[in-house]
């Protein structure tokens, strides 16, 4: 029930709109995310909110400002900006800060006045110290204090891991369907386009099927040219079926989320979300999808390159003949939770005596701040992780010149940073002899060129490329390299698509690629 009438909707020429959002993909084995790790990324509130979302380069990802410039497109509207949290993906949110973040959206929401509609940016792998599912928490809670008239739409990550309180909580569900994520812009603009079809009066009916299928993160590219993509086909059926008959001017909108394996949730698992103008439209068409997923499991079965095998292609690029490289080191992903710091891959390249070779990005802030004191120019021997982290973040050494040195923020171009600023702290260029390595003070993964190029290097020059990404560096880096010139390894790390090798307390079983014996009835 509404316990705060003068929040019912009021559909008007003017619709007043609140604006709020909790972003972070939790991978559970990760470290606590704190009030910090939000603040040095996005933690904004009322008129900066909007102020970031219309600026020309956002800090904030791109569905809020996709959202306010399709609104500021047409007609006349009234934003109401709350409170916007996100972050990198990193472990649980502390309880308390969470807390705190809700009793704040909460006070906000109830000091808003009468509103026409909410838009809530969410990612859906949340977690917190204490809940499993934050972003349901949030939405049972605008809910409950706006009532049950005033619309809600939310935009999700297609990471995310649907829980029945995420869907029964809203009137429309908008996922991404680019991974790379290219498309944060343009779902956020339908996001505007959808609720602008509540407030004016079109009810909806959310539907979802989830299947026992735990997606590892390298199985779930899309785009027509990407290897493997059982998982992009699914988005691209929903799309394609949501048009024709009998489901043509029925269905709102169709999100096939993959999930996050790392949240490790009872509700972990590949889902197909169907929004709606009839119960059984959105049904149907989602346990259609659900079961062209399910035809395509064996595809679910991840393959890596072994590390030795990486090395010998690495040193086999110093034949000319032979094209340039990039090498993933998809199990140390910040963007999934990892530390951004492993060894595993720069010590054997080292080791083996690889040129001409860049490495980016490695989170060591001890380090960069060293290079920062002794200048460009400076030979020493770094020492990365001298306070290790974890027990894959290992010590390693090696005689160092400084050849760049960087204050910060960096103007992004491609990919899921396009147009956008990131903040990487104080950082450094680093030439290892024949190996340069980009070392920076705030972690996040190497999604885009402009985390070499920001230090003077040529990417196009070089032979061999490394990143501490899973996916993202696809959308960023492809002007250099083709699907066919990337190289997945498989080394040690938090964000490993290898699922075997944790221990997993709360995922649904038996699933696949886990569990070659899982077993789905429509």
């Amino acid at each position: 029930m509404n316990d705060d009438k003068h929040h019912a909707a009021r559909t008007t020429n003017r619709p007043r709109i609140a604006l709020l959002g909790f972003s972070i993909e939790c991978n559970r084995f990760a470290p606590t995310t704190h009030e910090h790790d939000f603040a040095i990324r996005t933690l904004m509130r009322g008129d900066d909110i909007l102020s970031d979302a219309r600026g020309k380069a956002p800090r904030m990802l791109g569905e809020l400002p996709g959202f306010v410039g399709a609104m500021d497109g047409g007609e006349p509207w009234e934003p109401v900006p709350l409170l916007l949290a996100m972050t990198e993906p990193n472990g649980p949110v502390e309880q308390g800060f969470f807390d705190r973040m809700m009793a704040e959206w909460e006070t906000r929401l109830r000091a808003a006045g009468p509103l026409d509609g909410v838009y809530c940016v969410m990612h859906g792998a949340g977690l917190t110290t204490a809940d499993d599912d934050p972003e349901g928490t949030i939405q049972a809670m605008v809910r409950r204090v706006v009532g049950p008239d005033v619309p809600i739409v939310a935009s999700y990550d297609l990471h995310a891991n649907i829980s029945d309180t995420d869907i029964a909580t809203i009137d429309a569900l908008i996922g991404y369907r680019t991974n790379p994520h290219l498309d944060m812009r343009e779902r956020g603009a339908e996001s505007a386009a959808v609720l602008k079809r509540l407030i004016a009066g079109e009810k909806t009916h959310i539907a979802k099927v989830r299947l026992p299928v735990i997606a590892p993160t390298v199985t779930m590219l899309t785009g027509a040219d990407a290897p493997n993509r059982p998982y992009g086909e699914m988005i691209d059926l929903g799309q394609e079926l949501m048009h024709q008959a009998p489901w043509a001017g029925r269905v709102v909108n169709v999100s096939v989320m993959g999930g996050f394996a790392y949240a490790d949730t009872t509700f972990n698992g590949m889902t197909v979300v169907v929004t709606a103008t009839d119960r059984e439209a959105a049904e149907d068409l989602a346990m259609e999808i659900a079961k062209a997923g399910w035809a395509r499991r064996a595809q679910f079965f991840p393959t890596l390159t072994p590390l030795a095998d990486a090395v010998a292609l690495a040193k086999g690029t110093a034949d000319a003949t032979m094209p340039a490289l990039i090498f993933a080191d998809v199990a140390d992903n910040p963007g999934g939770g990892g530390r951004g710091n492993t060894m595993f891959i720069l010590e054997a390249f080292h080791t083996a005596g690889i040129r001409n070779a860049l490495v980016g990005v490695i989170y060591d802030a001890a380090l960069a701040e060293e290079a920062h004191t002794l200048g460009q120019g400076a030979r020493f021997t770094a020492r990365f992780n001298r306070s290790v982290e974890n027990a894959f973040s290992k010590p390693f050494a090696a005689d160092a010149t400084v050849t760049a040195l960087h204050p910060g923020p960096l103007a992004c171009r491609r990919g899921i940073f396009a147009g956008g600023t990131v903040d990487v702290g104080r950082a450094a260029a680093l030439d290892l002899g024949g190996i340069t390595v980009v070392v920076i003070s705030q972690r996040v993964q190497c999604a885009d060129p402009a985390f070499f190029e920001a230090f003077g290097l040529d990417i196009a020059a070089a032979r061999v490329v490394v990143v501490k990404s899973r996916g993202h560096f696809r959308g960023g880096f492809d002007e250099f390299f083709s699907h066919d010139q990337v190289i997945e390894v498989d080394a040690p790390g938090l964000t490993t698509p290898m699922l075997q090798h944790f221990a997993w307390q709360n995922l649904p079983r038996p699933a696949i690629p886990l569990d070659r014996e899982a077993e789905w009835m429509p």
